[in-house]
This record gives structure tokens, C-alpha cells and sequence, in this order.
């Protein structure tokens, strides 16, 4: 129904729509929009001071019209003209340039980036904070926040926070004698669970 409302909507906006259009453009003068207050105020205020404000407006100034006659605007590149000749001159310079001898994709980092050679104080590399991780999960007494905050020039909160959020992986091989063990294990606990089952389905039965 709402679509069937807006398609005859639509097509009655549209009846007849050129002449319409026609006897609006041929009117002397459309309808002014209407003004707010403070227009209204402000034009009161400008025809006290100017009575002829509003026959000034509308009749033609000869003296403005023939100072726009005599404004005109030259152009002559320069702009354009001085990019042509830095391309020109950049052009030359890749001419005389020589082709690099080694052509090799350039290796990839150890981090992903560039390593700076000089680290400010309160901050550490990717590096530093990997190293003193691992040196304090492997032996936390010798290398505990304190003396890393000293020997990295750190500030105390900041490393005990990054040695409680953040630890290194390790790789645990279990030996092979102690992987038989928990086998014969499990098997011994499975074969110590199975009469107790087979005891409760006889019961059932």
C-alpha cells in the first residue's frame, strides 16, 4: 500500500512539471525568502544612516564598472616552466647515474626493523628486553628487577611489569624413559578401573 501511495505521489509531483517550471521562470520576481529579526534590525539600523541605501543597491555604478573593466589577469607559466626544468635537470642526473653493481634484495632484519645504535635512557630494544627476560626466568636471584633496572637504566615499575606480563618461550623435550613411565601409568589405572566397571554392570544386571 505505502509503495503504491508514493509511486502516485510521485507522478503527481511530476504532472505537468516543464510548464509549471515555464510560468515560474516568466513571473517579473520570485518570492523573496522570508528574513529573520536580526536582518529586519539590521536593515532599519542601515536606512537610518542611508535613507538611498536600497536605490544605491539597485542602480547600476558607472565608476565601479569601468574600474572592473580595466582589471584583467596575465599568466606567463613561470611555475610550470621552472618544474619542467627541475625534471630536466633530475633526468640528466639519472643518466649520468650508475647502475648499482649488486642487485640483491637486501637482507631481512633479526627483529623485522632496524635496530638503533644508540638507546636513550628509559627505554630498551626488542633486543635488551628479550636478553634480561630469559636471564631472570633462568635465574630470578641473580637477575631480579632491581639490578636489571640498573643495568639496562630503566625504572624499577616499568621492568618488574614487563617481567610479570611477559616471558620468553621454551622448549621442553620430556626424556623418552619418563613418556614410557606415565604410559604404563595410565595403562596400570585403566586396567585398575576396568573390573570396577565390569562390577557395576553385573550389579545392574
Amino acid at each position: 500500500m505505502g509503495k503504491a501511495m508514493s509511486m502516485v505521489a510521485r507522478r503527481a509531483n511530476r504532472f505537468n512539471a516543464e510548464n509549471r517550471a515555464h510560468r515560474v521562470l516568466e513571473q517579473e520576481k520570485p518570492m523573496p525568502a522570508p528574513k529573520y529579526e536580526s536582518n529586519l534590525r539590521d536593515m532599519e539600523r542601515t536606512l537610518e544612516l542611508d535613507p538611498k541605501f536600497v536605490d544605491k543597491l539597485n542602480t547600476k555604478d558607472a565608476g565601479l564598472d569601468t574600474r572592473l573593466k580595466d582589471v584583467y589577469v596575465t599568466s606567463q607559466d613561470q611555475f610550470i616552466q621552472r618544474v619542467l626544468e627541475r625534471q630536466a635537470a633530475t633526468a640528466a642526473e639519472n643518466i649520468k647515474r650508475p647502475l648499482p653493481l649488486k642487485r640483491n634484495a637486501p637482507d631481512d632484519f633479526e627483529y623485522g626493523y632496524l635496530e638503533p645504535a644508540r638507546v636513550t635512557h628509559g627505554r630498551c630494544t626488542l633486543r635488551q628486553a628479550l636478553q634480561f627476560i630469559n636471564d631472570h626466568q633462568l635465574d630470578p636471584e641473580t637477575w631480579p628487577s632491581k639490578k636489571i633496572a640498573d643495568e639496562y637504566k630503566l625504572k624499577e615499575p616499568h621492568v618488574e611489569n614487563i617481567l610479570k606480563y611477559f616471558k620468553t618461550f621454551s622448549v621442553y623435550i620430556p626424556d623418552q624413559k619418563y613418556k614410557d613411565t606415565l604410559l604404563t601409568q595410565a595403562k596400570q589405572k585403566m586396567l585398575r578401573e576396568k573390573p570396577s566397571s565390569d562390577e557395576n554392570n553385573s550389579s545392574k544386571s
